[in-house]
């Protein structure tokens, strides 16, 4: 039975990601703790602080729909070394306004895939600074570049390479692992939960 919801957005808008592929597959791979829920990036206008007085509808349920999750899952191609702009523009709305950041504290993970051997690196060694930044956990290890072969992935998530499905199964346990890590360390209680700010008063 399921007991984490993560949401994953897909970096690409293109019609035949081969990301979304990718995602169908990592899907069908991950543990069974774990349900899964596409939050959509292409219906956000281009983001500017002059929303963050009156956000629109999109901007709010993008934002709900971050904080509805357990955890985030960043399954993205890489554009021009570096973080494709529909998701950096949807990262900047869920950060948004200063001061009800959506994805902080959220446990993260970052894949994706690439024709080229490259896979994806450059992207996500961008996308860890930005997460950084907004203080979201990262699952650092293992990392996963994944190089696309159209011969390889099936379009309902099938995999077909024995070696290349067993490491995909492994970065989902890993990542479910992590998950679990995080939110219990943020549980309420903790002991790292305390206000820092209230010590010796």
């Amino acid at each position: 039975m399921a007991t984490h919801q993560i949401g994953y957005l897909i970096g690409s808008l293109a019609s035949h990601s081969i990301n979304r592929t990718l995602s169908k597959a990592l899907i069908r791979l991950a543990p069974e703790e774990l349900a899964f829920t596409e939050i959509p990036i292409g219906n956000l206008p281009l983001y500017s602080p002059d929303f963050d007085a009156d956000y629109p509808p999109e901007g709010r349920a993008f934002k709900d729909a971050v904080e509805a999750s357990d955890g985030i899952l960043f399954i993205s191609p890489e554009y021009n070394r570096s973080i494709p702009g529909a998701l950096k523009n949807a990262i900047d709305w869920g950060s948004r306004p200063w001061g009800t950041n959506s994805f902080a504290r959220k446990p993260t993970g970052i894949i994706g895939a690439s024709p080229g051997n490259i896979g994806t690196a450059v992207m996500q060694s961008s996308m860890r600074s930005v997460l950084s930044f907004l203080d979201a956990p990262q699952l650092n290890s293992p990392e996963a570049y994944v190089k696309f072969d159209h011969a390889v992935f099936g379009e309902d998530g099938a995999v077909n390479d024995p070696q290349l499905e067993k490491f995909l199964r492994h970065y989902m346990e890993e990542y479910a692992a992590f998950v679990q890590r995080v939110l219990a360390a943020n549980a309420p209680g903790h002991i790292g939960d305390s206000d820092p700010y209230s010590q010796g008063e």
